[in-house]
C-alpha cells in the first residue's frame, strides 16, 4: 500500500546535487509530489524536503540508494516521527470593489496576508499545512483563483534533529621541499 513519506537528505551544498537525487527518484520511475531545498545554518550544507508516495519496501531502498551518492551526508524518512511541517503559498485572486471585503475576511480567518493589491486581483500569501492550505484555496476559488505558486513541504521532526556529523577540517599539507631560508644580513 503506497504512503506519503516525507524524507529530509543533507547534502553537500555544491552543483549537480539536486540533478543527481532527482534523478536516483526519475531512474526508479517515481514522481516526487513536492521538493523543497535550502542551505542549512551550515552553510556547506544543504537540506532536502522530498515528499513522495510508495510502499515502505520501495521507500526503503530509495533511502538506501540515497545514502549511497557522495554528496549525501544524512537521509532520514520522518514519516513515522511527529513532524511539523509547512509550505507557503502565494495566490493571486480575482477581486473587484465587490468582493474585495469577502476576500480579505477569509484572508484574516485563515491568519494569511495581503502582499500586493491591484485593480483587477489581491495576492495572498499563506502558511501552513496542507489542509489549511486547500481550504484556502477552495474559498477563494469562488472569487476566481488567476495564478498559484507553492514552494513545497519542509519539516522538521519534533522530537529530534537531523544535523550533519562534525566534519574534520582538512589541513593543507605543506609543500614538500620547501624551506624558509634566513636572509643574512
Amino acid at each position: 500500500m503506497k504512503h506519503k513519506h516525507t524524507i529530509s537528505v543533507l547534502v553537500e551544498n555544491h552543483f549537480g546535487v539536486l540533478a543527481k537525487v532527482a534523478g536516483l527518484f526519475s531512474a526508479r520511475g517515481f514522481n516526487i509530489d513536492s521538493l523543497a531545498v535550502g542551505e542549512t545554518e551550515e552553510p556547506t550544507v544543504s537540506r532536502m524536503t522530498i515528499v513522495v508516495h510508495g510502499d515502505d519496501r520501495i521507500i526503503e531502498q530509495i533511502i538506501k540508494q540515497l545514502s549511497k551518492l557522495v554528496d549525501v551526508i544524512r537521509v532520514e524518512d520522518l514519516s513515522q516521527d511527529e513532524l511539523i511541517d509547512r509550505e507557503l503559498v502565494l495566490v493571486k485572486v480575482q477581486a473587484t470593489v465587490s468582493t474585495r471585503a469577502d476576500i480579505m475576511q477569509i484572508v484574516n480567518s485563515f491568519r494569511a496576508k495581503i502582499v500586493d493589491v491591484s485593480h483587477e486581483s489581491i495576492t495572498i500569501e499563506v502558511t501552513g499545512g496542507q489542509s489549511k492550505i486547500d481550504a484556502l484555496l477552495e474559498l477563494l476559488n469562488q472569487f476566481g483563483i488567476r495564478e498559484t505558486v507553492r514552494t513545497g513541504l519542509i519539516a522538521l521532526a519534533r522530537r529530534k534533529e537531523l544535523v550533519a556529523p562534525e566534519r574534520e577540517v582538512v589541513k593543507r599539507p605543506k609543500a614538500a621541499g620547501i624551506k624558509k631560508v634566513k636572509k643574512s644580513g
